[in-house]
């Protein structure tokens, strides 16, 4: 698989947030030249990553990150999916019921508060699973059925078992969110299971990057209004909108 650079994430993430760049705002963003941020184009469209246009760069038919695999994901704002972590870890206690929704931002939260202690957790995502250990937490993933590469589990069933749980917190992750405060995402097996986790939870936590905002995708799955908190990277130690009681 195509290896990315630190330059060339950062690429990505700026794509991911506007749709479009040209190469002489990358060329001035960086501090290097215009042939330099053109190879990393170059080098980024032949991979399947982006779209090359005259000029600059774009997303890949519209929808660049639903078009890209699981790892690829992993790659795109490691940095700021590390300080949500670090909040979110802030913010649950030692000991907390948590359900823990799929995406890579998820699973950087889930290596955070697996250095707590005592967790009790619950999750469709085997790659969050995977994150804690047996021996030091309480870890049940939901049944269902395994929906793909990213390592989700969707389906009635997910929804049933989970409408029986009373989590202190939901972690819930989205695609995108609209100007007009819609959080959106493209699966609707998945939205199905994070509105159910939002309805059993005590609070529930909006995890996003803020490349994420200003974005579109194809479903809502709530308003931010319904969200106890958002948190993003430039959260720092006080998540927006947390009015839960």
């Amino acid at each position: 698989m195509f290896s990315l650079s630190d330059r060339q994430q950062e690429v990505l993430a700026r794509i991911e947030a506007k749709g479009f760049i040209t190469l002489e705002a990358l060329a001035d963003m960086f501090s290097v030249s215009m042939q330099t941020v053109r190879r990393d184009v170059i080098a980024m469209h032949e991979a399947g990553l982006i779209e090359r246009f005259h000029g600059g760069a774009g997303a890949k038919g519209g929808v660049l990150v639903d078009r890209m695999d699981h790892g690829q994901k992993r790659m795109i704002g490691r940095s700021e999916k590390r300080s949500i972590a670090e909040h979110v870890a802030s913010l649950v206690p030692d000991g907390a019921f948590v359900y823990i929704d799929v995406g890579t931002t998820m699973e950087a939260a889930a290596e955070m508060l697996a250095l707590k202690p005592d967790l009790y957790v619950v999750t469709n995502s085997l790659h969050v699973a995977a994150a804690f250990d047996p021996t030091r937490h309480d870890v049940r993933i939901l049944p269902g059925r395994l929906s793909g590469p990213d390592g989700s589990i969707t389906g009635e069933e997910t929804v049933l078992a989970l409408r029986a749980l009373r989590p202190d917190f939901a972690l819930v992750s989205c695609s995108a969110i609209e100007p007009g405060g819609s959080v959106m995402d493209f699966d609707p097996g998945k939205i199905a299971v994070k509105r159910m986790a939002m309805s059993v939870a005590r609070k529930s936590f909006l995890l996003a990057i803020t490349g994420k905002f200003g974005r579109t995708a194809r479903v809502e799955i709530a308003d931010r209004a319904d969200f106890s908190a958002i948190i993003t990277e430039e959260t720092g130690g006080n998540p927006v909108a947390d009015r839960a009681e």
